[in-house]
């Protein structure tokens, strides 16, 4: 049994990441691409994306350091997952090029004493070399670019779809309700969260610093999992309902058809009302080009924008609401 330890600060310290977090995203998704396919909904995804990585394709070739370290089974690195950020897959990737060598000696390590041989360039990753680092990441990004980026917009609405539920819990029932909500082998009683059937007999004191919640779309139906390292800020990742999203997406379709997919996505996201930096998170592209989106929007009066400290918020105008909602727009009097 795996068991997380909470004080009264670290329950109001915890929260759910407010965007998909595209390193989890990718990391994950490699794994499920190491196994026999579970999900009839993923059939399709599946099937390609092998089709993608097999052996002697430029995909492969390029990703082969990343996938040498992060494969299917046991424990993996957690310096591919580094701590969720609002910037997207550039930003978590330029995270883990600033991995401490310590750390790279310490995961690369553990790997190796888990699974056997590694690529020969994990040793460069070992040591804490920039261009091993710089090759590892290439490769994460191509592969993003090839396998999860063409699903983001089924992410993305899985991930709005999960966030509303939590939300939902939270105010049925307060957090116990909501962390007893993420899989059945969670529950939650006297400030202790315990999950069954953990590998191992795991103790995780938080000490104040909260926990982080990770909706992820790509994570196997088994039980959520947390980093190996418990000096790391905690994080509990769990696998999101993926036909919830896959019937968002199905509703968006037609206006995707009017607007374009990324401004349908940018829409639906304006309904909850975010930042731009945070929009662009969700998107999976950066804040300029989300920037650009929401000005063609905010000048057609879909949405409205207002400058909150340092940021810019946006929300949908009344016409925008309309559209999303294929409802005639009201006349104004």
């Amino acid at each position: 049994m795996y068991c997380i330890h909470f004080t009264s600060h670290d329950l109001i310290q915890t929260r759910i990441v407010t965007a998909p977090d595209p390193l989890w995203e990718i990391t994950l998704s490699s794994h499920l691409l190491g196994r026999r396919n579970e999900d009839p909904l993923l059939l399709g995804w599946h099937r390609s994306a092998q089709q993608s990585l097999r052996a002697g394709t430029a995909l492969r070739e390029r990703s082969e350091l990343f996938l040498g370290v992060n494969r299917a089974y046991g424990d993996f690195p957690d310096f591919l997952t580094p701590s969720p950020r609002d910037g997207g897959v550039d930003d978590g990737l330029e995270a883990v090029v600033g991995t401490r060598p310590d750390r790279l000696s310490r995961d690369v390590a553990m790997v190796a004493a888990d699974r056997g041989a590694l690529p020969a360039a994990a040793q460069d990753l070992s040591a804490g070399r920039v261009t091993a680092l710089r090759e590892l990441t290439a490769g994460m990004r191509d592969y993003y670019d090839a396998v999860v980026r063409p699903q983001w917009h089924w992410v993305t609405a899985s991930f709005a779809a999960d966030h509303a539920a939590r939300c939902r819990a939270v105010a049925a029932g307060g957090l116990a309700a909501l962390l007893n909500s993420l899989h059945p082998s969670l529950s939650f009683s006297d400030g202790v969260l315990r999950i069954e059937g953990y590998p191992r007999d795991r103790d995780l004191h938080l000490g104040g610093r909260g926990l982080v919640l990770v909706p992820s779309f790509f994570k196997r139906g088994s039980r959520p999992i947390t980093l190996i390292d418990d000096a790391l800020p905690p994080v509990l990742v769990y696998q999101v309902d993926r036909s919830a999203g896959l019937l968002a997406v199905r509703h968006q379709e037609a206006l995707s058809a009017l607007v374009g997919r990324t401004r349908a996505a940018i829409l639906e996201l304006c309904a909850e009302g975010g930042s731009t930096s945070s929009i662009a998170a969700r998107l999976g592209q950066s804040p300029s080009t989300a920037s650009e989106h929401l000005a063609v929007l905010r000048q057609a009066g879909l949405v409205y924008s207002e400058r909150r400290r340092n940021s810019v918020e946006h929300r949908l105008a009344p016409l925008g609401m309309a559209l999303l909602e294929g409802r005639p727009a009201q006349a104004e009097q």
